[in-house]
């Protein structure tokens, strides 16, 4: 296949532009003896090159900075009519993304896709949890039973990340509310077999708000009362949402959100492509409103993902449809001529996967998105760089070889917003489960990230910084210095990739972010 058409972006084919013809010799010399690298093609596509690169294996060269950081801007594509403001969505994994880990990720400009280890009908709901999410009200908020012990419920806040809680007459949303349960009524308790009953505030002592009302209003009610929490009721006084006064003033902060036409968030959904039931799955995620299908398979060149992916298209020609994973062209070949609206590159790269050791097929990441986004780009379709990703250099990288938007598991588990409990090591380290949810993978722990809103805001300084750094003001800047040459590489050694990490020191401590 030959390459891409370039020459036309900032003047530059491969380093050297088609007016050079006409300067001096001396300058063309000058300019020749001042590049640096290898653009991507002739790291990637060189007669000599026989090797599948990952990320670590190259460094990007920094080009010229006559802009700031603030001006970076990190808009891309996740489909061909999605865009996101942060170019980085999450896994649909069982320990990564559900409603809450969506609703966060949506809330920073991304993209969550919800797993697919679920009943129909529960992924449906978990759609339209994020659908019907309004800034301010929690509307699946954990609910208490009277019955349960003060111990029972410390342990609980040390697993969940936050400390109150309704309480219904069977601990479940849409019940009737009986009261609150906050951290000032749980500190001082010293018999940890005394109930939630015994030192909740009764229902008939809370400020309360009727189904329907607006949060301007809601926010208003808060703001008289001076109270943290607001529980919202029907008629009959059963507990339908909960406003929080923390989330309010959070989400005072969230001018990047990823919203719809009818401005409710944006969510994506998976659906197993060999699941006997993935067109009733689709079927239901339309139904509830989902913005995105991503059909998920390890290989995605099969004929169950083709067959699926036209079926799609032809019931739901609106419906963006993602399919995957491939690391190769002609695999990406079959999927677009198919019609999808972006591809999931990666296959046995994952940091728990054991595809590579135990089937002995795939392909390194960085060498798979470049040659996936090669392809894509004549379709005009995006890519998105699955796996691979362990740091905010891996999502510069990535974005460098061709990709629009990254997505990551490892990194985003372990966040309040991930599911599943939190635990302690030996060691006191608080840390939360993480397994891949393909069939070659582990299980393992990663390390407690706090909350999602905490850290993403770190992730895409750190992009906006590597670009900067690299010359780039923005993802499309990105790729056209792709195409044109202008982007330059270097291969590190072994040497050199121990030199770029931290080194020389006695003993270190390293934060996940400051």
């Amino acid at each position: 296949m030959t390459g891409p058409m370039i020459g036309h972006a900032n003047g530059h084919t491969n380093g050297h532009s088609k007016t050079s013809r006409s300067r001096s010799p001396r300058k063309a010399g000058q300019e020749d003896e001042a590049m640096c690298g290898y653009s991507a093609r002739e790291l990637m596509e060189s007669s000599k090159s026989h090797v599948g690169y990952a990320f670590d294996d190259l460094i990007c060269m920094p080009g010229h900075i006559d802009f700031g950081v603030q001006e970076v801007e990190l808009l891309s594509r996740f489909t061909r009519s999605i865009r996101l403001k942060t170019p980085i969505v999450s896994s649909p994994m069982d320990t990564v993304t559900e409603a809450a880990m969506a609703i966060a990720m949506a809330l920073e400009g991304g993209m969550g896709i919800i797993h697919s280890k679920m009943s129909i009908a529960q992924q449906a709901e978990q759609v339209e949890s994020v659908k019907r999410f309004e800034q301010g009200f929690i509307s699946s908020p954990l609910c208490l039973a009277p019955a349960m012990t003060c111990g029972e419920l410390m342990k609980l806040r040390g697993s969940c990340g936050f400390s109150g809680f309704p309480v219904t007459a069977d601990g479940r949303l849409k019940s009737q509310l009986l009261g609150l349960v906050t951290r000032r009524d749980v500190d001082f308790v010293e018999d940890e077999t005394s109930t939630v009953a015994d030192i909740m505030t009764k229902a008939a002592d809370l400020v309360t708000a009727k189904e329907g009302i607006g949060l301007r209003e809601a926010n208003q009610i808060l703001s008289d009362s001076k109270k943290g929490k607001l529980p919202i009721v029907n008629a009959a006084g059963e507990l339908v949402a909960l406003l929080a006064r923390t989330d309010l003033i959070k989400n005072q902060d969230f001018p990047h959100a990823s919203k719809d036409q009818n401005r409710s968030l944006q969510v994506a959904a998976a659906v197993s492509v060999l699941a006997d039931d993935r067109r009733e799955r689709v079927k239901a995620l339309v139904a509830a409103g989902v913005d995105a299908i991503v059909f998920d398979n390890r290989q995605g060149d099969n004929e169950d993902q083709l067959d699926i992916i036209r079926w799609t298209k032809q019931e739901y020609p609106k419906m963006q449809v993602i399919g995957g994973n491939v690391v190769t062209r002609k695999q990406a070949k079959n999927l677009l001529d198919a019609g999808v609206d972006a591809l999931r590159v990666g296959m046995g790269i994952s940091s728990i996967s054991t595809a590579h050791k135990d089937r002995g097929c795939g392909r390194a990441q960085a060498s798979a998105v470049y040659n996936v986004a090669k392809i894509a780009r004549l379709y005009d379709v995006p890519v998105i760089a699955d796996g691979g990703i362990s740091s905010p250099g891996h999502i510069v990288k990535a974005l460098c070889l061709g990709a629009e938007t990254v997505m990551c598991g490892s990194l985003l588990a372990g966040t309040e917003e991930s599911p599943g409990e939190y635990h302690y090591a030996d060691s006191g380290t608080r840390l939360k489960a993480y397994r891949g949810i393909a069939s070659s993978g582990v299980r393992g722990a990663v390390q407690d990230k706090g909350s999602l809103h905490k850290y993403m805001p770190y992730l895409c300084q750190s992009v906006r910084h590597g670009m900067q750094d690299i010359g780039a003001r923005s993802v499309s800047d990105l790729n056209a210095k792709l195409t044109t040459g202008f982007l330059r590489f270097e291969l590190r050694s072994a040497a050199a990739q121990r030199e770029g990490g931290v080194h020389g020191l006695h003993s270190f401590e390293r934060k996940l972010f400051a």
